[in-house]
């Protein structure tokens, strides 16, 4: 057999900081590496795999649809397409009745942003500082973080960056070029920080005296992990423009972009060559009916909080803060967090970084209450150690 590590070392770029294991298997939230090793998957593929690694659902919906066919561009009609605009629409906020489908969460920012400046006719976009929204040059552009920024330099002129949570500073930068404000409703990569309730109420309300977009990015958020079917139903939340990806489609690449009537794109000014095909839809429609019909919302809620409980109850001298919403899930400690993170792995936990001093837990919303225990406990022996 192959070494395939030291094939992709040698003609992969070196873009990813490796762990020393390889994933050959998953079935639910547990995982088997190359030696047969087990662990407990709290990264889902960073969300990914919120409905379990190898849905039989997912499985299936793959398999039928690739025997019929499998592109189909957006310049011919397509049942599945149609199928899962439908669904979209009809379980997401009320205000949202058109569908733009893509590949990543990326290229649905991306989108996004061109969708506003179109539509508004400004050019300016209000983000939070700690934000996360890509890396593609427009979603590059309206992240945060100066180490994914920097070497990119000069990027989309005409983004601006005010503190999370802080209405009077955000409303202070809007003026009559802004033409959006992008915002997650949980800083994912941030950290795990959730919004204010009244703040987002505040930001709706301005958005609309003012004429601009507002744009959530649901890309993380989306699809049950906090505990609602996306995050904005929290709060009641209606955005111009809603950004989906991630757990849409069950593992398989597919993003969605859904908009409010005011959101008016001329025919030929966006495209996509892979984007809404009948493969990606009917996984998605797989995952989507699979979530709905055994209420994962329910399950991420009721499992984040007993989750929650039993990590409170402990003394974890090296814990600053553990913040939660759903299975979305972050461990702020009071040093940098990859020695733990490696730890964890070496116990058979995987879990992710968000910034230097969080570790951040995303397991599917199927995982066991069996499995749970397992990483509370690990997690208990890890950070008293």
């Amino acid at each position: 057999m192959k070494d395939f590590k030291k094939i992709e070392d040698q003609y992969g770029l070196n873009l990813f900081q490796k762990r020393e294991i390889a994933l050959i298997r998953g079935q639910n939230a547990r995982v088997w590496d190359e030696t047969g090793k087990e662990y407990i998957d709290c990264t889902s593929g960073h969300g990914v795999a919120s409905i379990g690694h190898a849905n039989k659902k997912i499985v299936e919906a793959l398999t039928s649809q690739a025997a019929q066919i499998i592109t189909c561009t957006g310049s011919f009609y397509n049942e599945q397409r149609a199928a899962l605009m439908e669904k979209l629409v009809s379980i997401s906020p009320k205000n949202l009745n058109r569908v733009f489908l893509c590949n990543s969460g990326t290229e649905s920012i991306e989108a996004a942003l061109k969708f506003a400046r179109i539509s508004t006719a400004k050019t300016d976009f209000i983000c939070a500082m700690r934000s996360f929204h890509g890396r593609t040059m427009g979603a590059l552009s309206a992240t945060y973080s100066p180490k994914y920024r920097d070497d990119f330099k000069p990027l989309v002129p005409g983004f601006h960056f005010v503190p999370f949570n802080n209405f009077k500073q955000l409303k202070e930068k809007a003026n009559e070029k802004t033409a959006g404000i992008l915002l997650e409703i949980v800083q994912g990569e941030g950290g795990v920080y959730p919004a204010d309730a009244f703040y987002l109420k505040q930001v709706a309300q301005l958005c609309r005296e003012k004429n601009i977009i507002l744009i959530i990015d649901e890309v993380q958020t989306g699809f049950a992990r906090t505990g609602k079917l996306f995050a904005c139903n929290h709060f009641g939340l209606e955005p111009d423009i809603l950004c989906l990806s991630k757990a849409i489609a069950g593992g398989f690449p597919l993003g969605a972009v859904l908009c409010a009537p005011s959101i008016d794109v001329p025919l030929g000014k966006h495209g996509t060559t892979f984007g809404g095909n009948p493969l990606g839809c009917a996984a998605a429609l797989a995952a989507i009916e699979f979530i709905l019909e055994n209420d994962l919302a329910a399950e991420a809620e009721k499992k984040g909080q007993y989750f929650i409980e039993k990590m409170t109850k402990q003394k974890l001298d090296r814990v600053r803060e553990i913040r939660q919403i759903g299975l979305m899930i972050g461990i702020e400690l009071k040093e940098k967090g990859q020695a733990y993170i490696n730890r964890l792995q070496e116990e058979g936990i995987l879990v992710l970084p968000a910034g230097a001093s969080v570790i951040r837990l995303l397991p599917p919303l199927t995982i066991g209450y069996e499995e749970l225990d397992i990483v509370i406990d690990t997690l208990i022996k890890v950070l008293s150690a």
